[in-house]
């Protein structure tokens, strides 16, 4: 068993991130997900991936995954045997990998968010153990080792030569960005020089039917913070990025891309599904990270939203936001990626995060021109139409069934 490295005494170290790697069903890669983010694009359609007949949503915003993985090392037959879920993981982690200019070798902690791991590997498993017809037990065990959770993470390191403790957090739709965060303490308190830290999820059959018996879908369009929004809508994608002590980025010249100040997580025991009406847990999420950023409101430019599209999600969280943001709400830009990519699940705070980064990097703010009327209760400029924006500070919420919170702070990189 690999254990961390002690902290080191003295100040926390400052975090950067120097590369970053994203795919949804806008497309593979930073550009095609930039251009599609920032245009507000909808990537929601009829789902191929398994029948939907007998459920009340029909669409979700499936990713046209390439028919072969991104060149690494594992071996043919490991490529294979690969689960959706870590084709996705290793197409934003290869481009990560890249943008960092890391090399193989040493060790590498890696700290990753999921809600459903392998589940198609599972579902085939049962399929094929229920089929009742005398089929070979043939690829089972495959099957069943795709299955576990630990599975995606050290097909990772194989995939890039490395080697290190793998660290899992699934608390439901904060996976993602609890497991940058993680990873952020990890590198702040000196513990490691640099991790490899992201989320996700693919769409699967028991999921898909799980929250449409819920009734928690949306038979219609995904509307976050619309008054007239009636559910969320499920897509799937992956993050990555490789975080680094600013120390450890200078002595090697990397470029870096935005820092990250700040991270506060909160939970609550309201409900097994609903948020806490009045947000409480999620403010205090949103109030830790500006506390650890050493920020106040008023030097946020900009707040990516949860923003689910759920009655219940999207009311709460708008009152988090006017309770933290006080009066600077009334000028504060908030909008949810949500309703263009789908709830990624373990993945949404990950790709998120690397949202986040675009709009530092790249002088925009993301739209959702979907919305028809504002909710009420939303007294906040919703931003429903694409705006440049030199942004130099950006909040991300990420909140969870069960009452799981996170919030992430990033700061645009100036130089130090």
């Amino acid at each position: 068993m690999l254990f961390p490295r002690p902290a080191t005494q003295g100040a926390p170290h400052r975090v950067v991130v120097t590369g970053a790697g994203v795919i949804t069903a806008l497309g593979t890669g930073w550009q095609a997900n930039a251009a599609g983010l920032r245009a507000g694009h909808s990537a929601f359609r009829p789902v191929t991936l398994f029948p939907v007949e007998a459920q009340r949503a029909k669409q979700a915003a499936e990713v046209d995954l390439p028919a072969d993985p991104p060149p690494t090392r594992l071996r043919v037959e490991t490529v294979r045997r690969l689960n959706r879920g870590s084709r996705l993981l290793l197409w934003a982690a290869t481009e990560a990998w890249r943008q960092s200019g890391w090399e193989p070798g040493g060790d590498l902690p890696v700290v990753l968010g999921t809600t459903s791991c392998g589940m198609d590997s599972g579902e085939a498993w049962y399929e094929q153990a229920v089929g009742g017809d005398g089929r070979s037990r043939r690829g089972q065990p495959t099957r069943a080792v795709g299955y576990q959770g630990q599975r995606q993470g050290t097909e990772l390191l194989e995939a890039l030569g490395c080697t290190g403790p793998v660290t899992l957090i699934a608390n439901a739709c904060a996976s993602g960005a609890n497991a940058i965060g993680h990873a952020w303490e990890l590198v702040r308190k000196g513990i490691e020089p640099r991790v490899l830290t992201g989320g996700f999820d693919a769409l699967s059959r028991l999921v898909f039917a799980g929250f449409d018996s819920l009734q928690a879908l949306s038979p219609t369009t995904c509307r976050p913070f619309d008054a007239h929004r009636d559910g969320l809508a499920l897509g799937e994608g992956a993050a990555v990025l490789t975080l680094e002590s600013l120390r450890h980025a200078q002595a090697r010249g990397a470029p870096i891309l935005a820092e990250i100040i700040g991270y506060g997580t909160a939970t609550d025991s309201h409900h097994l599904t609903q948020p806490q009406p009045g947000g409480e847990a999620a403010l205090a999420a949103m109030q830790a990270a500006c506390n650890s950023a050493g920020i106040r409101p008023e030097d946020v430019d900009y707040l990516n939203a949860h923003g689910t599209g759920t009655l219940h999600n999207d009311s709460s969280e708008a009152r988090a936001i006017l309770a933290w943001a006080g009066p600077r709400a009334a000028t504060l830009p908030v909008s949810s990626a949500k309703g263009g990519i789908g709830h990624l699940l373990g993945a949404a705070g990950a790709v998120e995060a690397v949202l986040s980064l675009m709009v530092l990097g790249e002088g925009w703010l993301p739209p959702e021109p979907m919305v028809t009327e504002v909710d009420p209760v939303c007294a906040f400029p919703l931003l429903r139409e694409p705006r440049d924006f030199p942004a130099r500070v950006v909040l991300s919420n990420s909140f969870g069934f069960g009452g799981a919170n996170a919030t992430l702070a990033f700061r645009r990189w100036a130089g130090a």
